[in-house]
């Protein structure tokens, strides 16, 4: 099964992409007004949003993640705040990570929500105060930055080194959520993940903005798990390439893989696919943390098959480490100094 994103966007701009122009253009103004335009609501709390220059992947829950520890560490109440894209949910509320499942409020929610207090909302005004109602004194915001409904005090754009904003079009002619000058303008800094040539123009870009840039890489947990496992790989997330080429890296076998769209729920059909074609070779299922809490949240099929299936955790660390430490700071200083005038 093929991801969602077309092809196009991920090469150097072609016919595709050229045909796509003029609704693109149209997109991007529209995107550009909202970031100009947008009439950002006051949390009553600092916000830290974690953003991406692209629609789907480039890091932003695993960055929202060790922003959260970092701000733990620092005595803070730190709640995370997501839109729970794939979930059901149409109320704000916080996740209860013993009685909610990620068919009602996302797959995303329920990894922050094993960390810190986590609400969704559509009104991140109305997210917030849930959270400063549940005891945060902090938001961390996954996503977000497009849509200018939420003040932020640091709004920190991140990028896969890998993957990066593939042919710097904007939707539908590329991946952009909206023209590339116009978020480095609105975006207080670049953090670039990973090892890799392909963010080069988004760090370009920011660097001629003087956007401070930062460096951070993700390092996969308990890796000597996989080792010369030979395995049956599947994963819906943006970039399934990047979770395969995460396995061979520490030395499991990619035998076979299985690509489905972000955010979906794998049918009770599905299930048995997987489960055949891995009977038949021999092979180990492994998949993302991601697609486990969409697993673990499905039917009796799916729950029985996540206690089949081999999960890579992994951990986005700062380099330095400092780092994520010093932007939780800069985030509570920024919302004092707005305060204080």
């Amino acid at each position: 099964m093929k991801a969602e994103a077309p092809d196009f966007w991920w090469r150097e701009p072609g016919w595709p992409s050229a045909l796509l122009a003029a609704p693109a253009a149209a997109y991007g103004a529209v995107a550009r007004w909202r970031l100009d335009h947008g009439e950002r609501a006051e949390a009553g709390l600092p916000v830290l949003c974690v953003g991406n220059f692209t629609v789907g992947g480039g890091g932003k829950t695993p960055t929202a993640l060790a922003l959260g520890r970092c701000a733990i560490d620092l005595g803070l109440k730190p709640g995370f705040l997501s839109r729970g894209h794939g979930g059901a949910a149409r109320n704000a509320m916080i996740v209860d990570p013993e009685r909610h499942r990620a068919g009602l409020v996302g797959d995303e929610p329920m990894l922050l929500a094993a960390l810190a207090p986590t609400a969704i909302a559509a009104d991140r005004k109305r997210g917030a105060a849930l959270l400063r109602a549940a005891g945060a004194d902090l938001v961390i915001m996954d996503d977000g930055f497009q849509s200018a409904r939420l003040r932020p005090d640091l709004a920190l754009l991140v990028v896969d080194a890998e993957r990066g904003i593939g042919n710097g079009r904007v939707l539908p002619a590329g991946p952009l959520r909206a023209p590339l000058v116009d978020q480095v303008r609105h975006a207080d800094a670049v953090l670039l993940v990973g090892e890799g040539e392909a963010g080069g123009l988004a760090v370009r870009s920011a660097a001629r903005a003087g956007k401070p840039i930062h460096e951070a890489r993700i390092v996969p947990r308990d890796a000597g798990r996989f080792a010369g496992l030979k395995v049956l790989a599947f994963a819906g997330i943006a970039d399934p390439d990047k979770f395969y080429r995460t396995l061979q890296a520490i030395g499991a076998e990619v035998a076979a893989t299985a690509d489905y769209p972000d955010h979906h729920p794998l049918s009770d059909d599905e299930i048995a696919d997987l489960r055949r074609s891995a009977d038949r070779e021999g092979l180990t299922l492994a998949t993302t943390r991601k697609d486990a809490a969409r697993l673990a949240g499905g039917g009796p099929a799916a729950c029985g098959f996540a206690g089949d299936v081999e999960v890579l955790d992994i951990d986005l660390v700062f380099e330095p480490q400092a780092l994520g430490e010093r932007l939780i700071r800069q985030t509570i200083d920024a919302f004092k100094a707005r305060h204080l005038r």
